[in-house]
């Protein structure tokens, strides 16, 4: 965080190992989550429904993208194109009559299933080539949404989502979706928050520092940075899910441009690479920094 331990001496790995090591960890942490539950009480609902909603989905997806780019040094210029797969598939499978909890997963695996198929050239090609690769992901997936009508319904089409029901009971309003969202987000954190503790995240910075000198130590590279495809893909579907239904209610082929891309990387980057809290910041910046000024701006000049 913003400070360092004084005085504070573990005496056990079990102490050592935690997530939150300190005291005031835990504490800031309750804090912080018991803010986060109850802005909704505390905030209109145009404040949650049009900053905080929108601010929970970019970190969603930038902590997926994170994982790949910061985790494991692999660059992605196409998270947008994983992000409208996994949107156009829920979408049509909750059409099919697919709950929404299972469309989620349906719209997870079929973003993990095509990013991993793309994500393959990294096992030939690392840095500047790499990125090629990816933007070209993002090109053909923008191609074949936009002249593929039993997809997107046609290049200026607009298939609307239909309302959200979690175990049979719809969600209603912005609070109900800031909720579902917020947990959504906390797990996703969560996860990134443990992997750098176990020994996949120790070989994915294995992979990130030099993937040759990992081979030799018996760090597979074909296993983890295709593995790391999978799971960034995979997250980055059930964030373009959770904008389809929880935010946009519909979905466009303008949504999933390659502007989203730039703009997810420039939030990884910003935030920093590898850093949880900093997808956090980095949306912050990135999403809600424009917002702000023109506000300021528009008062100023009034």
């Amino acid at each position: 965080m913003f400070y360092r331990q004084s005085g504070i001496r573990h005496t056990r790995y079990e102490q050592d190992r935690r997530l939150w090591r300190l005291p005031f960890d835990r504490g800031l942490v309750g804090l912080i989550v018991a803010a986060a539950v109850a802005a909704p009480f505390l905030l209109s609902d145009l404040y949650v429904g049009t900053y905080l909603l929108p601010w929970l989905l970019w970190t969603t997806a930038a902590l997926g993208l994170n994982l790949l780019m910061g985790t494991a040094g692999q660059v992605h210029l196409g998270y947008a194109a994983v992000m409208a797969i996994g949107a156009y598939s829920s979408l049509h499978a909750t059409r099919a009559g697919v709950p929404f909890e299972f469309a989620i997963l349906i719209g997870g695996l079929s973003a993990a299933a095509i990013g991993t198929l793309f994500g393959a050239a990294a096992l030939r090609v690392k840095g500047l080539y790499l990125a090629v690769s990816t933007l070209a992901m993002q090109y053909i997936v923008d191609y074949t949404i936009v002249h593929v009508p039993a997809i997107s319904g046609g290049s200026q089409a607009t298939l609307q989502a239909p309302p959200v029901r979690l175990l049979g009971v719809a969600l209603q309003g912005d609070a109900a979706y800031y909720w579902f969202v917020l947990a959504m987000c906390a797990l996703v954190t969560l996860l990134m928050l443990n992997v750098r503790r176990t020994s996949y995240g120790r070989a994915l910075a294995a992979v990130r520092e030099k993937d040759y000198a990992a081979e030799i130590i018996g760090v597979s590279t074909f296993r983890y940075k295709l593995s790391v495809f999978w799971v960034s893909s995979f997250i980055g579907g059930v964030a373009g899910t959770l904008f389809a239904f929880c935010y946009y209610k519909a979905v466009t082929p303008e949504q999933f441009h390659l502007e989203l891309s730039i703009q997810m990387l420039a939030t990884v980057i910003v935030g920093g690479l590898g850093s949880v809290l900093g997808c956090y910041f980095g949306a912050a910046l990135i999403l809600l920094a424009p917002v702000v000024l023109n506000n300021l701006i528009a008062g100023a000049t009034t």
